[in-house]
């Protein structure tokens, strides 16, 4: 009885092995509290950065060449919702499940009318449109000069002779209810960061 008292007392784990590894079993609550408090932070940033993306500025990937020289294929903008649109504004809309970006030439009311060469006259006065390097009357099967309806937004794309926009019956003018919003910066890539 005497031995197994003894082999009893040499199992027993002694103080400095009780408090390391109480240390060990503090350490690891304390990794799992933070690694959960971490998870959830992200949760929630990440949850606000969709709501903030889906309801303020969403961000759109360019396809397409229909409005180059501005917007490259493959690049990403991020829109603002606004509910006025001048001339000039790049717009993003959708279109038969599909999301379009092209230019604001005229809004409700206005009159646009373009001529042999592609110069666009909006209520009579030609735009001044830097943006566009080569003009042309591309796909038109509308008449012209032709007034732009209550409640929509005559567009156009850049790439005047390979862009089908307003000046085509299939497109034609687009309904404010469906205008995403106005592009406002083009962020990627990063060495062609835009503010427009």
């Amino acid at each position: 009885m005497k031995k197994m008292d003894e082999n009893a007392k040499l199992d027993l784990p002694m103080t400095e092995q009780l408090e390391q590894e109480l240390r060990k079993r503090k350490y690891r609550f304390g990794y799992i509290k933070l690694l959960r408090s971490t998870i959830s932070s992200l949760v929630v940033v990440a949850a606000i950065a969709v709501l903030i993306s889906m309801l303020f500025l969403p961000v759109l990937r360019v396809v397409g060449t229909s409005m180059t020289p501005t917007l490259q294929n493959q690049e990403l903008v991020v829109c603002r919702r606004i509910g006025d649109f001048e001339t000039g504004d790049i717009i993003a809309f959708y279109f038969n499940n599909k999301v379009l970006l092209k230019r604001v030439i005229g809004v409700s009311g206005d009159v646009i009318d373009i001529d042999e060469n592609g110069t666009v006259y909006v209520n009579g006065e030609a735009i001044d449109e830097p943006y566009v390097d080569e003009k042309a009357l591309g796909e038109c099967d509308i008449e012209l000069p032709y007034q732009v309806p209550e409640d929509r937004i005559f567009v156009m794309g850049d790439h005047r002779s390979t862009s089908v926009d307003s000046r085509s019956s299939s497109i034609g003018c687009v309904a404010e209810e469906l205008v995403i919003g106005k592009v406002i910066w083009c962020i990627w890539p990063l060495d062609q960061l835009t503010v427009f």
